[in-house]
């Protein structure tokens, strides 16, 4: 159930989608980029809230981060073509014309992190969120404070 304060946000993201501002590729490109180096400049603190939390070593604390950065760098790579309209067969009789497949994002997403690989659960999707354009809601695991707090300031 949504609280009061999750409503709001909720509202905010709705009402920042019907901007239009995610559907603008460049703007996801940045987005993109700038939550990539977020990672990048926290990598210790991850890796500290991974163990503290879970016990993970720092070696498999890597292999989440190093997933979730290799998502965003595949997602960069590609998205061009993602979005591009892709021809679409017409029947016979419609000889003349012509029709597309366009990819549109859909509004906004609810990401529910699990308490096994708080941080990567919540981020890859998230990378997939953004480069479709889509704005979303964070709901890290409650089980997992230490890398929870993270992911917020990762988000800030």
């Amino acid at each position: 159930m949504l609280t009061q304060v999750d409503y709001n946000e909720l509202e905010y993201q709705q009402q920042f989608f019907q901007t239009g501002k995610t559907k603008n590729l460049d703007f996801r490109i940045q987005q993109l980029k700038i939550l990539q180096q977020a990672i990048e400049n926290n990598k210790d603190n991850i890796v500290q809230a991974l163990k503290a939390d879970l016990h993970k070593s720092g070696f498999e604390a890597y292999f989440e981060i190093i997933g979730v950065l290799e998502e965003i760098k595949y997602a960069l790579k590609n998205i061009r073509a993602w979005t591009k309209p892709q021809k679409a067969a017409t029947p016979f009789y419609q000889f003349l014309s012509s029709a597309q497949v366009r990819s549109e994002p859909l509004g906004v997403i609810l990401i529910i992190g699990p308490w096994n690989y708080p941080f990567n659960l919540i981020f890859a999707p998230l990378v997939g969120a953004i480069a479709a354009g889509n704005c979303a809601i964070l709901k890290p695991s409650e089980i997992a404070p230490y890398t929870s707090e993270v992911i917020e300031k990762i988000v800030h």
